[in-house]
């Protein structure tokens, strides 16, 4: 695994070992990006199921002004700070703040903060997740205007949105489906 573009481009990234965590593909990341293109300029991001986060710190190499990257595992949590000293070097502490909590504890340490770009990738025996995160986010208030939120799901795992959302784009690669999502009626 490694970033694909930006300034931190061909940087290796490292995964714990296990089966906890499910990186999303290179080839799936470059697609995602691809279609998410300049929105990710200067976009605040939030990697609520971070694994090794991979997605944040490919959104950082290509131009995110900040991420919080999130997830529960110890081991996950070492992953991503390695990552973070790879990927970022001296700019980690400007640029990144990791968590280690639940989704859900970790919600709740983020009163005030607005996002332009959530990526939710729970494992998948938590479909649940989905739903769940975000009703809390938009409940806070954490959703910028015209924030994208990117979900990583098994291509057969239907995922129901709760309502104030609306799918905008689902692209389905191999055994895993990639959905984005925006609030509606805004």
């Amino acid at each position: 695994m490694r970033i694909i573009a930006g300034e931190a481009r061909g940087r290796r990234l490292y995964a714990p070992a296990g089966e906890d965590t499910r990186p999303t593909s290179d080839r799936v990341r470059e697609s995602l990006f691809n279609i998410l293109g300049r929105r990710v300029l200067d976009a605040r991001v939030l990697d609520l199921f971070g694994g090794t986060g991979a997605m944040a710190f490919e959104a950082l190499s290509r131009g995110a002004a900040h991420a919080v990257i999130v997830d529960s595992a110890r081991q996950a949590v070492a992953a991503i700070e390695r990552n973070a000293r790879a990927v970022l070097g001296d700019a980690f502490a400007g640029r990144a703040r990791i968590v280690r909590a639940d989704y859900r504890a970790a919600l709740g340490q983020m009163a005030g903060m607005r996002f332009d770009l959530v990526f939710l990738d729970p494992p998948y025996r938590m479909a649940e997740a989905y739903g769940d995160a975000l009703s809390r986010l938009l409940a806070m208030g954490a959703l910028g205007e015209g924030c994208r939120i990117v979900m990583e799901r098994a291509r057969e795992q239907a995922i129901a949105l709760p309502e104030g959302f609306a799918r905008v784009d689902a692209r389905d690669y191999g055994k895993t489906s990639v959905e984005f999502v925006e609030v509606s009626g805004r």
